[in-house]
């Protein structure tokens, strides 16, 4: 398999999923804007989309989307334990979290990185995501992980949201469960091993 992602960007969560699932692939970085260029690949013709993650499977099919590519992620491999089976509740609430971080976190942060983005509209979008914090850091309570004791493929995907704290000024340490949550998860192996083919730590 062949992973195209950018340094840092929602791509990290799907990186760190491989790595936690322990499978062999390819990390390619998607460079530029406009016209991207990926491994000197025309990045346009893997996807039309434009955008990271893009994952090439063994067959030469391609399927983007992190919440498309996370699951599928693990279920390459069960016994990880990054996504419940298939039919189960387990499964259904992973996916309600994978929602909720994609459409209420994930995107509420569209305002920072959008040129011509207004102070106005920048300060709009942290109480928004603050409210969306709040209830993270209920529903989390004192669960290690969110689904409870097994790390998944969710939290892979908030754990790379709330990366972007620190770049668009947000104090995570307004919500310390989160900021605890955020630490556990940066010392994971598999998380600190994407991280740094990513550039983004020493």
């Amino acid at each position: 398999m062949k992973l195209y992602y950018s340094p840092g960007a929602c791509s990290l969560a799907s990186h760190i999923a491989l790595r936690e699932a322990g499978l062999s692939f390819e990390a390619v970085k998607v460079e530029g804007r406009g016209p991207k260029m990926a491994g000197g690949e025309d990045y346009s013709k893997v996807t039309a989309k434009g955008y990271v993650p893009a994952l090439r499977l063994d067959d030469g099919s391609v399927l983007t989307e992190g919440t498309a590519i996370l699951p599928f992620v693990g279920d390459q491999n069960p016994a990880s334990g990054l996504a419940p089976a298939a039919g189960s509740m387990a499964r259904y609430r992973l996916h309600e979290w994978l929602g909720y971080i994609n459409s209420e976190l994930h995107a509420k942060f569209g305002p920072f990185f959008i040129p011509g983005t207004t102070d106005e509209q920048k300060a709009s979008a942290k109480t928004n995501l603050g409210r969306r914090f709040d209830f993270a850091q209920s529903e989390l309570g004192s669960k290690p992980f969110l689904m409870g004791d097994t790390f998944t493929v969710a939290d892979a995907y908030l754990f790379t949201v709330l990366g972007w704290c620190s770049f668009v000024g947000i104090d995570l340490g307004q919500w310390p469960g989160l900021k605890a949550y955020h630490g556990r998860i940066a010392g994971r192996p598999a998380v600190q091993a994407a991280m740094k083919a990513e550039g983004l730590i020493k």
